[in-house]
């Protein structure tokens, strides 16, 4: 339970004066609904401006403040262009005020016609003409309000950044005197301030650098020392020592010999579960790089051992992907594999249930329902989780607390992760690593295009289709919601209908129910579908050997490691694969070394080295996933830097002031509760 000194924190947002439903859904789409995601929605930078009297083309580039006075209003052709207010200052000179995003009501309500406004932003030069994009605007009366220099928020329409600003204030004076977590000398040696203190000076001085790097610290430590548990909590279980005999292994008609690497990873995880100590094991593999063979043998071994096997996958769509894989290469075996996912209803789930209680079922394959209170195994020795980025830490924890004794845990991914931030998500485990391809696997030609040439790309395509082949046309996120993800896939697919015919064209996106999403996914894979049009669901697992070309619109909005993922839908055959990236014309440096990258190297653990040089901060996996609280206060180089630090400090913690009663473990339940890493409270041991 939550400590009561926490509660202000955990308050909603509309606890806080002046919020209420409207204000609310701005915040909302920040990803702010509590005080607390308030105190760590950090400013990225301060905003100096001057007021002027006049517009003039000598002050584009900087921000200003001035009296303007709205026009007239254009829209655009499309519901998510842009909408311009035409508006001049008192001298009659024109600058337009650009809103994005299909935001034009808002616009019109904070620039209505033939009202003079006190305006702040940045002036630009777009072209020959003077614009400001989503300027503030506050009536003359209210002069006062707007200031020369102020934080700047990441924002959302329908909030303004002053307003932002002023309801941190508030949250900021809810932030009580919580018991220092960190050790004492670490804290004299940095010369960090306090929790609060840290908080309130990296709101009103971005560029307080020493107080983001506490925040930032404080973030890692509460992660590290979670992880540090759970493997301690694992650790100190029994559970069963699994050794197989190879009967199994030996009949499994293989499609090629395993490669040096695979062959070493079988090894380690065939070591690790002949132990009574769970196994806690992390297999990194690019992508196709052979992860499911080596899952396939460990589950045999589990199996061989008198045992059951789960493998849990993060979509309906992989894992009736395993299942049909398995199902084929297992049945000849005479082993019985079945899928449970919320699809499975009636007696099919029922008989489910039951032979997983009675062992008659040997491995089971499904999504997270596989794990639900309901689900009784007569022996389960072993669960692989599949593309472990969608699961988090509380998940893990979850998972190896099934059963009377915890079965060992195998997760695997095809996100690269840089052996830097490896400690950081992965921590408590040991980690296997396929660096080694399969033998016939192509590297994928990556071509970087701009889009204007939109109109070649979709006449190659009609060329590629007209030869037998298949593509893949991915969508880019257009708003941080699935409905505008899912609104570009079918513009797109409506689009490439009408170029190629209704029946040549799928759509595959995140609010499809999901016997629509198997039935397209089916006819694509028995090529009855030539191009499929797809949001990131098909970002893991969807294995089509036909499909040879992949089309990534506004690549320059995906993470690398997404690209990578994405780029690996092709190139899973024996014919030459292509992979193009459509990109807008502004892109910023890092931008274009980003994607040049992709287009240089197939190497996803290159890639991933090279990412976090890129872009230091950030999130260093791209587009956050479903299922892990993604960092918030810690970039990606801060993460790197403060690691050892403290993965040293949770293990002094945890080895020499490991009992609640100690006032540095009480402090840390209450970190652990702040930073919402909640499972591993009650691993904190006395003594």
């Amino acid at each position: 339970m939550r400590p009561d000194i926490l509660n202000p924190l955990f308050a909603e947002v509309e606890a806080l004066k002046g919020v209420g439903a409207a204000l609310a859904k701005p915040l909302a789409k920040l990803g702010i609904a509590r005080v607390v995601d308030l105190l760590f929605h950090l400013p990225t930078g301060m905003v100096e401006r001057r007021r002027i009297e006049r517009l003039d083309m000598a002050d584009a580039g900087r921000g200003v403040i001035v009296t303007l006075t709205a026009v007239s209003y254009k829209g655009s052709s499309s519901p998510r262009g842009p909408f311009r207010v035409h508006a001049t200052d008192a001298e009659g000179n024109y600058v337009s005020l650009v809103f994005f995003g299909g935001n034009s009501g808002w616009a019109r309500k904070q620039f209505p016609l033939n009202e003079p406004r006190i305006v702040a932003g940045r002036l630009d030069l777009y072209g020959q003409e003077l614009q400001i994009v989503h300027p503030e605007s506050v009536p003359l009366e209210e002069a006062g309000e707007i200031v020369e220099r102020e934080p700047v928020y990441p924002l959302s329409a329908g909030i303004t950044s002053k307003r932002l600003a002023q309801l941190v204030a508030q949250a900021l004076e809810r932030v009580p005197s919580l018991p220092e977590w960190i050790e004492p000398s670490l804290i004299a040696q940095k010369g960090w301030p306090s929790f609060a203190q840290a908080l309130e000076r990296a709101h009103g001085d971005p560029a307080d650098a020493v107080s983001r790097e506490r925040l930032a610290y404080d973030e890692v430590f509460a992660n590290q020392l979670a992880l540090m548990l759970v493997r301690g909590a694992t650790r100190r279980r029994k559970g069963r020592a699994l050794a197989g005999d190879g009967r199994l292994r030996g009949k499994l008609d293989l499609p090629y010999a395993p490669t040096g690497a695979q062959a070493r990873a079988i090894a380690e995880i065939e070591g690790d579960i002949a132990q009574e100590t769970p196994m806690l094991r992390l297999l990194q593999g690019d992508v196709g790089a052979g992860k499911t063979l080596v899952a396939t043998m460990a589950l045999l071994v589990a199996v061989e051992a008198g045992a059951q096997g789960a493998l849990l996958a993060p979509t309906e769509i992989l894992a009736r992907q395993h299942f049909a894989t398995l199902q084929r290469q297992l049945s000849p075996l005479g082993l019985t594999v079945a899928i449970l996912t919320g699809r499975e209803k009636g007696r099919a789930r029922e008989s489910t249930l039951m032979g997983l209680a009675d062992g008659s079922i040997d491995i089971l394959i499904g999504t997270h329902a596989i794990f639900q209170e309901a689900v009784a195994y007569k022996a389960l020795g072993l669960v692989v989780v599949d593309e472990q980025h969608r699961f988090g830490v509380a998940q893990r924890l979850m998972l190896a607390a099934k059963g009377e004794r915890p079965p060992h845990m195998l997760v695997m991914t095809a996100t690269p992760i840089p052996r830097t931030l490896l400690l950081a998500s992965h921590g408590e485990m040991d980690v296997s690593r396929l660096d080694e391809m399969p033998p016939g696997r192509q590297p994928i030609d990556t071509k970087v295009i701009a889009v204007e040439r939109m109109d070649e790309v979709v006449a190659g395509l009609g060329r590629h289709v007209a030869a037998g082949g298949q593509a893949y046309w991915v969508c880019p996120l257009v708003e941080e919601t699935e409905a505008g993800d899912d609104a570009a896939a079918e513009s797109r697919a409506a689009a490439l209908r009408l170029a190629f015919g209704e029946e040549k064209v799928g759509l595959v996106h995140g609010r499809m129910k999901g016997p629509d999403k198997d039935a397209v996914m089916a006819a694509f894979q028995r090529n009855e579908i030539a191009v499929l049009v797809a949001t990131t669901v098909i970002e893991v697992g969807v294995d089509v050997p036909n499909a040879t070309l992949i089309v990534i619109e506004g690549a320059e909005r995906f993470g690398l490691a997404q690209l990578h993922q994405l780029r690996g839908r092709v190139g899973r055959g024996s014919g030459k694969s292509t992979c193009l990236l459509l990109r807008d014309n502004a892109l910023s440096e890092t931008t274009r070394a980003r994607l040049t990258l992709m287009r240089d190297t197939n190497d996803g653990f290159l890639i991933a080295e090279k990412d976090l040089e890129l872009r230091g901060g950030g999130e260093i996996l791209g587009t956050r996933q479903s299922g892990e609280q993604g960092a918030r206060l810690a970039d990606a180089t801060q993460t790197a830097l403060l690691i050892p630090t403290a993965h040293a400090d949770a293990r002094l913690l945890t080895d020499r002031d490991g009992g609640l009663e100690a006032p540095r473990g009480q402090a840390a339940r209450t970190l652990l509760y702040l930073f919402e890493r909640d499972a591993a409270v009650g691993l904190l041991r006395a003594g």
